[in-house]
């Protein structure tokens, strides 16, 4: 693949948005799955099942995401363009 193709696979304008918790990737076996996460602070935290995080918990993750809950609701979080 070139350059160019990567560079525009890779990016997609307004795919994150600023103030929100964001969903960059997932990995690891189905039975472990991690996630990497951007935080609304910008920061970015690698979480799995049962972590804490933007005052709510990751309740599951598979391929598409997370699955979080917060306040005694739950959604999911997709990966962007996924």
């Amino acid at each position: 693949m070139s350059n160019a193709k990567v560079k525009s696979a890779a990016t997609q304008p307004g795919a994150l948005k600023k103030n929100s918790v964001s969903v960059l990737g997932v990995f690891g076996p189905k039975a472990d799955m991690r996630a990497l996460m951007r935080l609304s602070s910008g920061r970015v935290k690698e979480v799995k099942t049962g972590s804490r995080v933007a005052s709510g918990t990751v309740v599951a993750i598979d391929e598409h995401g997370i699955m979080l809950r917060q306040s005694g609701q739950t959604k999911r979080i997709t990966i962007p363009g996924s």
